[in-house]
């Protein structure tokens, strides 16, 4: 028997209230560290840099990190199994505190790197949970709001963490920032045990998808490694490995017993998939806000500062829309918006292509400010929406709890891609800044209106499929 969600969504101040604030509070802090990170030591290293050396590592620093966030979103059931709600956050709070703490000791550029690669650990674990728990920390009426905070968070992060970047970089203090996020780290540390139901905790040994985890990883490394390496044909090869190891993946998933992705996503007419792909499409233009920033120096003569915070209006656009977004009820309002975010998000990165320019006049770079805000939107409309439908895919605890940990792998595993393919285009442009802007934001819009098609796909398999409509109960 199945019901159809809540025609009116409970309040935000309902999930902000005194009942579920600390849940909320450690749900959202957990992702929001993992994000702000992402983008935080880009800012930090010139400074770094000029202290520890280790010039040719520079652009390995995102790539360690990337590559350790998605290997733990995956295995964020297994922590969940085996060590409960309150285990498994622990572990990574603890986790990304000690890796921050590492890195604003770190006394080379080789150990920088490697704490980064274990702050990248804790920080996968915490964002897989954050989607996760949400299943167990909250009523399935306020679900949507909860995935609507935690998809914020990306956003939040994604401002937040070159704009913190680059204030302990201009006070000369790039060990600070990293000092910092240990403290936060170690702060909703101590609120877990207070705030968070102590439940899933059976103790279990789940065996590790050791196969699937192994093909995923090795597609993060060489998509990362494509994101780095210079010349377009690299790029391409490193790009088109990647994605034969994940189809590889898909392949020993199908068939294997032991999966990363519940088993829904391979079944003949689920929704499920369609719903990732179109989650990864959205994640995969958001890649182009590190490349923004040149953009906007180089063409338009921004100062840094000025053109980190122009690039942040996709972010922007992003967590802003969410809160109203999160608000429309009804199965039709739904899948259209799901089907709208790709689109708006595709137009706004094409229209923003076809308004640069070398030397801009002001009010052309003012102009650029809505269009970004507008992209950005598209992600809000459609995200939290998608992250529903993937933790209501099943009414299996476990698997529930796997999906929705695989919107985390998802969106991280995307970033990768769209990094690396951002990075291709941009080769393409030769020496012409215009050139390279054109080709980067009509490429990555064009990938990213794919995710038109697929939404589609996902309504349509919804609506045929029963196992795909799922009981949430009416708000009281």
């Amino acid at each position: 028997m199945t019901a159809t969600p809540p025609s009116t969504p409970p309040a935000w101040r309902e999930l902000l209230g005194r009942e579920h604030l600390g849940s909320a509070i450690v749900l959202a802090g957990g992702v929001l560290v993992g994000a702000i990170n992402i983008y935080l030591a880009a800012s930090l290293l010139p400074t770094a840099v000029a202290e520890l050396g280790g010039a040719s590592f520079y652009a390995w620093n995102m790539t360690v990190y990337l590559v350790a966030m998605v290997i733990t979103t995956m295995l964020t059931g297994r922590f969940l199994t085996r060590w409960g709600t309150v285990g498994a956050y622990l572990a990574g709070f603890a986790t990304f505190t000690a890796g921050s703490l590492a890195c604003a000791l770190s006394p080379a550029m080789t150990v920088l790197l490697l704490s980064r690669g274990v702050q990248g650990l804790g920080a996968g674990l915490l964002s897989g949970l954050g989607f996760a728990v949400i299943r167990s920390a909250l009523p399935a009426r306020l679900w949507t709001r909860g995935a609507a905070l935690m998809s914020a968070m990306y956003g939040v992060g994604n401002f937040a963490g070159p704009a913190l970047g680059g204030l302990f970089a201009q006070i000369g203090s790039w060990r600070g920032a990293f000092a910092a996020m240990a403290v936060i780290g170690a702060g909703c540390g101590v609120l877990v045990p207070r705030v968070l139901p102590h439940s899933q905790d059976s103790g279990e040994r789940v065996p590790i998808p050791a196969g699937s985890l192994l093909l995923i990883t090795a597609a993060a490394a060489a998509v990362s490694v494509a994101g780095v390496v210079a010349g377009t044909p690299q790029k391409a090869a490193g790009i088109g490995v990647a994605l034969l190891l994940v189809a590889g993946f898909v392949a020993h998933e199908r068939r294997s017993e032991h999966r990363v992705l519940p088993r829904t996503t391979y079944r003949p007419g689920s929704s499920l998939k369609w719903v990732y792909l179109t989650l990864g499409l959205l994640a995969f233009g958001v890649a182009v806000e590190s490349f923004l920033p040149l953009f906007g120096q180089r063409l338009a003569g921004l100062p840094p500062l000025v053109a980190g915070f122009f690039a942040a209006a996709i972010s922007l656009g992003w967590s802003v829309t969410q809160i109203g977004s999160s608000s429309v009820a009804g199965q039709r309002a739904v899948r259209r918006l799901r089907v709208l975010g790709p689109l708006l998000l595709a137009a706004g990165l094409i229209l923003q292509g076809l308004l640069q320019r070398t030397d801009p006049p002001v009010w052309l770079v003012l102009v650029w400010v809505p269009v970004l805000f507008a992209a950005g939107a598209g992600i809000g409309l459609a995200y939290p929406h998608l992250s529903v439908a993937a933790m209501s895919s099943t009414q299996d605890p476990e698997e529930g709890g796997r999906a929705a940990a695989g919107v985390a792998t998802v969106t991280s595993l995307s970033i990768a891609f769209g990094t690396a393919v951002a990075g291709m285009l941009i080769n393409l442009g030769g020496d012409s800044t215009l050139n390279a802007a054109r080709y980067t934001l009509f490429g990555l819009g064009i990938i990213c209106a794919i995710g038109a098609l697929t939404a589609h796909a996902a309504n349509r398999r919804s609506r045929t499929d029963p196992a795909d409509q799922v009981s949430l109960p009416r708000a009281s």
